[in-house]
């Protein structure tokens, strides 16, 4: 069980001590993919700004900010930076989000739940042209850590 690290020796859950560990800026970055029908993303591509693309964006900021509030044992970080770029391909949007802070633990889980719920937000907003869209390839892609 100690090898997971928010499960103790005798396999209660706990969240990590990063109290002793060194101030890091650290940067994270993590994909996800909205699959669905030619048709629908060509309506995507066709909506003015201020559409469900910029809605997704927002939404996906919205959720870094709140990662903790959302994930049981995550520290509550002081984000100095969130980014969402979402782009529609032939038959899907590709959602790309980073997060970064100066901080003792690492921003991952922000960035995964910034392209989760952008990923989310797009399904919504298209659920009702396209039954059969899937949220696909949610995955973690960069990590850094630097010293301060």
């Amino acid at each position: 069980m100690s090898e997971l690290s928010h499960v103790d020796e005798s396999g209660d859950v706990r969240m990590v001590d990063v109290g002793g560990k060194p101030l890091s800026r650290r940067r994270a970055v993590a994909r996800a993919e909205v699959r669905m029908s030619p048709a629908t993303a060509q309506r995507l591509r066709e909506l003015p700004k201020g559409d469900a693309l910029a809605t997704a964006q927002l939404a996906g900021i919205m959720a870094a900010k709140r990662t903790s509030e959302l994930i049981p044992l995550c520290h509550p970080l002081p984000l100095t930076h969130v980014s969402v770029e979402l782009e529609v391909a032939d038959d899907a949007v590709e959602i790309v989000a980073a997060a970064e802070t100066t901080a003792q633990t690492g921003v991952e889980m922000e960035a995964l739940t910034a392209a989760s719920v952008a990923a989310l937000t797009v399904y919504d907003m298209a659920k009702a042209i396209d039954k059969g869209m899937v949220v696909a390839e949610v995955r973690l892609v960069e990590k850094t850590k630097d010293p301060v």
